[in-house]
């Protein structure tokens, strides 16, 4: 391929994902296919001559989109978002066509600078402290593993990472029995284990860790000899949308000392609105640690994770490595791959530098707090069905329910809903028993698209019960 045939072919890929943005509401939300159906229409070796780009691009749409599942469909209500903006997608044509690998200051100046820039206006967003400093991160799974190795380093003096663990004793790791998996896997990983990792019952209407039960938890692991090293804290669970009491478990952790990490990977986007964070951030700002993903709820295209750091010697004394190939001469820069796990970095920055002109913090906030509202008039439909019941009422925009019947029927419902293909729900759990998710925040959906869940889950109902 040419540069006239690139700039063809790019043309023809532009029209084609603004008619596949346009009539995503006429395809089902989920892929409707059954294991091994792609895979057995390619072929089982590769190609020795060249294809023409308009073969690949014809088997691109008659084999691999009907394998597709529709993140971007406005009646897209599982899991959390991974929305994508059009002006977030712009601007990673521009990267990926750049292709610049932006590990250093001096392989990319502008790349680190843009991004130094828009941390802060994403700190000023979230009405967060003028000493928080961050880095962007490719998912919250990075920045937490980021964390808790801090978390290690610090309690083992730095030594850590050169000596191993072995000697080390017991270091723990309080959180809520709501956080996600990725603080599990942060602990395997981190080489803390499992059973290190201290998960405090959730309770209340915001499923909230007990800071009594916290303090009594970390007392315990000291007189059994043990060595407390942090704590997690959440802002809107995966589950039902958990949300601590941040000043309560704040003032445990720094009675003992312990470094801090809030994940608000989902609902740290809708603290951009004042009064959202009014109730639910108090005491944020003491937190060493916080990261929210930009390419949630905020219409940042996957991925593009900001973790900010109140004070970032720790993370850089537990994660910079330095070898004379990657040293930088003459005046002091950023250098963000010394901030991170990984070496290589991609332009994260550009895309939240164009999302954010775009629309401006006005017409983020009114996206968010839309579709909070639509979530919580929603809620208040199916709780109207009979029989049906609201196991978690709207934290944010998410809340579950269970239809009549027993934990099978509940999973049948779902999978029902779901190979109807009109709107995508998941299941989850909740005090050991099945519940079905309901969760808005796609970047362009409208009220019609949400009320939509009411009809399809009364259509169902009727049908499998």
């Amino acid at each position: 391929m040419d540069w006239d045939d690139f700039s063809l072919w790019s043309k023809r890929i532009a029209d084609w994902g603004a008619q596949y943005h346009k009539t995503l509401r006429q395809r089902p939300v989920r892929a409707q296919t059954v294991p091994g159906a792609i895979a057995a229409q390619l072929p089982g070796g590769p190609p020795v001559k060249p294809e023409p780009m308009a073969d690949i691009l014809s088997d691109f749409e008659d084999i691999v989109m009907p394998g597709m599942t529709h993140w971007q469909h406005p009646r897209f209500f599982a899991y959390f978002p991974a929305n994508a903006a059009p002006p977030s997608m712009l601007a990673e044509q521009l990267v990926n066509t750049v292709a610049a690998q932006c590990m250093l200051w001096q392989t990319s100046p502008a790349a680190t600078e843009v991004e130094g820039l828009m941390i802060d206006w994403m700190r000023q967003a979230l009405g967060l402290d003028a000493g928080f400093t961050g880095v962007i991160q490719d998912s919250a799974s990075s920045a937490t593993l980021s964390a808790v190795l801090t978390m290690r380093e610090r309690a083992t003096g730095y030594t850590g990472n050169r000596a191993g663990l072995s000697g080390k004793g017991h270091l723990r790791i309080y959180c809520s029995d709501q956080v996600h998996s990725s603080i599990d896997r942060a602990a395997w990983v981190a080489g803390i284990g499992q059973d290190n990792l201290v998960k405090i019952a959730g309770t209340g209407p915001r499923y909230a860790m007990d800071a009594g039960a916290l303090d009594r938890a970390i007392r315990a692991d000291l007189d059994a000899g043990h060595t407390p090293a942090g704590l997690i804290a959440i802002t809107g669970g995966t589950g039902v949308g958990a949300c601590d009491d941040l000043a309560a478990v704040l003032r445990v952790a720094l009675a003992h000392g312990l470094y801090t990490h809030l994940d608000a990977a989902w609902a740290g986007s809708a603290m951009i609105c004042p009064e959202i964070r009014a109730k639910f951030w108090r005491g944020v700002d003491g937190f060493d640690s916080i990261v929210f993903n930009p390419h949630k709820w905020l219409g940042a295209q996957f991925d593009c994770s900001i973790q900010f750091l109140r004070d970032a010697a720790p993370q850089l004394n537990t994660l910079k490595i330095e070898p004379e190939y990657l040293k930088t001469s003459g005046d002091v820069v950023t250098n963000y791959s010394e901030w991170t796990i990984p070496l290589g970095r991609r332009f994260r920055a550009l895309k939240l530098w164009f999302l954010i002109r775009a629309y401006g913090l006005e017409g983020l906030q009114a996206r968010i707090r839309n579709h909070i509202n639509w979530a919580e008039e929603l809620c208040e439909k199916l709780r109207a069905l009979p029989g049906f019941e609201i196991t978690s009422e709207p934290i944010f925009s998410l809340f579950s329910f269970r239809c009549p019947g027993d934990d099978a029927m509940q999973q049948r419902l779902v999978d029902a809903i779901n190979d109807d293909g009109r709107i995508y729900l998941t299941q989850g759990a909740l005090a050991g028993r099945r519940i079905i998710r309901v969760q808005v925040g796609q970047f362009d959906c409208t009220r019609e698209d949400v009320m939509m869940v009411k009809t399809v889950v009364r259509d169902i109902w009727e049908k499998v019960q």
